[in-house]
């Protein structure tokens, strides 16, 4: 039985010490991620074992406390494996069923499995495996040069993956292939090519078919492309109504992932890290009506965690149903750092 992490002094000082390692998003973290071959071959899909240990309490200084914001905790978990390509996630789907789950790490490899419950609390990952993601030609997009693979979206069998250094959004055929699925380019917005290397896009959201005037499209959300006023660029592509339309920036956070809820709206996971204000994380949720070329939207804070709570580097969210309950799922990118954790949290959405 694993050995449940309980939130104490010593874990404030575990999150103190990530603090000097990680960089967030400041620095490039992934600079050095790139010592393969071009040549190497593609892996095929690797069966991985994940250990998960439990977060019993999501805040540090009150272990009772379920409510943050809008949000109850429901459970987390601490996640290690000795697979060497275990870390760096920084995108996350849920499937509808609450169970399985796809993610990408910015080194571009796939991660799948199953998280495993008791009750409505997480308690481990079942049949994890990881493969390279391949472009078009089969060799692995890090052989291409085409890295920090930040974002992802699924609409059923198609899954699309932004990739920050070169500014490309791909997609792959997942229903057919899988994990051996290759990578094909789809045409993006010609401001895609102004965004800041480490600043492109880092988030991206697909509006199920038939769900509104927005069904059916592909949202991209650039992390430090902004406007002539500061706020977050962001891109309606495909669908009934494609164009831009920005985010309003608050309190110096940076997007670092989104999701659709059930209910239709956007939801947006942001982080900020300052070496003299710390590292902090926020959702907020957007009205997906209030979407629309031309828009400047803003949105309704969901709940503000600092290192007081239990957090890393969260960037990845994804929603589904649990019975009457909205769940969000969060996943954290460790930057492959010892000193930080890949941590998997879980909320149900208090509705209004």
């Amino acid at each position: 039985m694993a050995t449940p992490i309980l939130p104490c002094a010593a874990g404030l000082r575990r999150a103190a010490v990530a603090l000097i390692a990680m960089l967030v998003a400041v620095l490039p973290a992934s600079a050095q991620l790139l010592s393969k071959k071009k040549d190497e071959p593609p892996a095929p899909p690797s069966a991985i074992e994940i250990k998960a240990d439990p977060i019993t309490s999501f805040d540090h200084r009150d272990y009772s406390r379920r409510r943050f914001g809008k949000l109850d905790f429901r459970g987390g978990l601490v996640l290690t494996s000795p697979f060497k390509e275990f870390g760096g996630l920084s995108s996350f789907n849920i499937a509808a069923d609450g169970v399985n789950f796809l993610a990408a790490s910015d080194r571009s490899w796939w991660l799948r499995g199953r998280i495993t419950y008791e009750g409505a609390r997480p308690t481990g990952i079942a049949g994890a495996e990881m493969a390279p993601m391949l472009g078009p030609d089969g060799r692995t997009l890090a052989a291409r040069g085409w890295y920090d693979t930040e974002a992802m979206a699924r609409d059923g069998n198609t899954v699309y993956v932004g990739i920050e250094r070169v500014h490309r959004i791909v997609r792959f055929d997942f229903g057919k292939e899988g994990l051996l699925a290759r990578a094909r380019p789809i045409e993006v917005p010609a401001a895609f090519r102004s965004f800041p290397s480490n600043g492109s896009v880092e988030a991206l959201a697909f509006v199920p078919r038939g769900s509104g005037p927005l069904g059916g499209t592909l949202i991209a959300i650039a992390e430090r492309g902004r406007d002539r006023d500061g706020n977050h660029l962001a891109f309606l592509i495909g669908g009934p109504r494609p164009g831009a339309f920005t985010i309003r920036r608050r309190n110096d956070y940076d997007v670092s992932d989104a999701t659709i809820l059930p209910g239709g709206d956007l939801v947006i996971l942001e982080r900020k890290f300052g070496w003299t204000t710390g590292l902090y994380i926020r959702a907020r949720r957007i009205p997906i009506a209030d979407v629309r070329p031309g828009a400047l939207v803003d949105g309704t804070e969901l709940f503000e965690g600092d290192l007081g709570h239990q957090i890393d580097n969260m960037e990845g969210i994804s929603a589904h149903r649990s019975g009457a309950d909205t769940v969000l799922t969060m996943i954290s990118d460790n930057n492959f750092s010892p000193l930080q954790r890949t941590i998997l949290l879980q909320f149900s959405l208090v509705e209004p």
